[in-house]
């Protein structure tokens, strides 16, 4: 079964047809989101559409098509198998990773236990991020990022929605695949938010190579170092770094001779730079390579490739 067949059987059956009605090409779906007794929306192309009941996709949302409680009751079931309270520990994240490895954001009532998030109940809100895996978009940058049989210490610097995931993700099944002239590395990921590898009962749903092992939901912090005692990678890659346990543990990843792939929420190497934690990672030269990314010329567009130093090795025209 397809990816666009996973996400369909979710829904309903009305709103399932409706959705193949209005949606033509599903690389360019982004989110879709749903609230009780509220128009359906569509992150399309970077755009946002209402969800027609003709089964088109309208900019505005005169004859848009309202969820019925019954409707995100049913949705819920179809995500959770029938079985929702087995993805108890996923709903704490406030999220849970479907077939296809498209992820379902939920919101509602928050059940706590001693201060903790237990569970939810009552959702009202879903909202489903598509996973979209571009295989090779690593091609253009990864000679700036290999060091011999090895790669340098990289973060991959870039704004929300410009793709750093989406890079990192093929950066790391390049580097543990190999090719003719490049033996593959052992990579451990340490997935906190499921959406590296996007896994589905313990199985990544993106391809990240014959050699990577995967801690799924996991904090970066212990997971790092579960990897590097149990898993002797060359290399560990992580997302969104920043937190003063974060870089603790980076310290101690790189200090055990594993190398590094990082990404980070920023526009440019200063903005780094000012970050209270991170920010002194950079000043000591602890990373070898800086990837900026933007949208100038579209979601993804490399901007820059810096060295330790802050200089200049690419710039994007």
């Amino acid at each position: 079964m397809g990816r666009r067949e996973d996400l369909l059987k979710i829904f309903p059956l009305r709103l399932r047809g409706i959705l193949q009605a209005a949606v033509r090409d599903y690389e360019k779906l982004q989110e879709i989101r749903m609230r009780v007794q509220a128009p359906v929306l569509l992150i399309y192309d970077n755009r946002e559409y209402f969800l027609g009941k003709s089964g088109r996709m309208e900019r505005n949302q005169n004859d848009s098509y309202l969820v019925s409680r019954e409707e995100m009751c049913e949705t819920l079931e179809y995500v959770g198998g029938y079985s929702l309270y087995a993805f108890e520990e996923e709903m704490k994240q406030g999220f849970i990773t479907i077939a296809g490895g498209h992820r379902v954001g939920i919101a509602g009532k928050v059940i706590l236990d001693g201060g903790t998030v237990k569970s939810m109940k009552n959702i009202s809100c879903i909202n489903i991020r598509l996973s979209h895996q571009k295989k090779g978009c690593a091609d253009g940058v990864l000679g700036y990022l290999l060091a011999g049989r090895t790669i340098y210490h990289t973060l991959i610097i870039s704004p929300p929605g410009c793709g750093k995931t989406t890079l990192l993700r093929d950066i790391i099944r390049q580097l543990s695949d190999g090719n003719e002239g490049r033996a593959g590395l052992q990579v451990g990921v340490v997935d906190e938010r499921s959406e590296i590898g996007a896994c589905y009962l313990g199985i990544p749903q993106n391809d990240l190579g014959i050699r990577t092992d995967i801690l799924d939901c996991c904090p970066k912090a212990e997971g790092i170092m579960m990897l590097i005692r149990s898993m002797a990678p060359d290399v560990i890659a992580v997302d969104e770094i920043g937190l003063s346990e974060d870089i603790a543990a980076i310290r101690y990843c790189i200090g055990c001779g594993c190398k590094l792939i990082a990404t980070v929420h920023g526009g440019s190497m200063e903005e780094v730079r000012s970050k209270p934690f991170l920010g002194e990672l950079v000043r000591q030269k602890i990373f070898e390579r800086y990837i900026v990314l933007g949208d100038r010329h579209g979601r993804g567009t490399v901007e820059q490739i810096c060295d330790e130093r802050g200089s200049s090795l690419y710039v994007g025209r």
